[in-house]
C-alpha cells in the first residue's frame, strides 16, 4: 500500500458539514438520459455519504494545501498513532478511485 506521502489531496465533489461530521453529494447520473428520468420521477440526481469523525476530519484537510504526512501527522496528534496511517492512506486510495479528490505535487 504505497501513496505518496508528499501528495496534496484535493476535492473534487460538493460537501457540507453538519455538527462537525461531513456529508459528501454524489452525483448520480451524468448521462441526459439518467437526468431526465430523475427530473421525470421527481427523484433527486443525487445522495449523501456519511462521514465518520475520523473521515470528515481527513475530508476538510484534503484542500489541496495539506500534503499527505501533514494530514498523517495531525490524525496521530488528535486520535493517537494506532492504525492512523494505514487507515488514511486506504481512505485517501478509496476516495481516489471513485473520483471524490485528486493529487497535487
Amino acid at each position: 500500500m504505497k501513496l505518496n506521502l508528499k501528495l496534496k489531496p484535493i476535492r473534487q465533489i460538493d460537501w457540507i458539514e453538519e455538527n462537525g461530521l461531513v456529508r459528501l453529494k454524489v452525483i448520480k447520473f451524468r448521462s441526459k438520459l439518467g437526468q431526465w428520468l430523475c427530473r421525470f420521477f421527481k427523484k433527486p440526481n443525487y445522495f449523501f455519504i456519511n462521514l465518520d469523525e475520523i473521515g470528515s476530519f481527513i475530508w476538510t484537510k484534503c484542500n489541496g494545501k495539506n500534503t499527505i504526512e501533514e494530514i498523517l501527522h495531525e490524525l496521530e496528534e488528535k486520535y493517537g498513532k494506532e492504525m492512523m496511517k494505514e487507515r488514511l492512506i486506504i481512505f485517501l486510495k478509496m476516495l481516489e478511485r471513485y473520483g471524490y479528490i485528486k493529487y497535487e505535487e
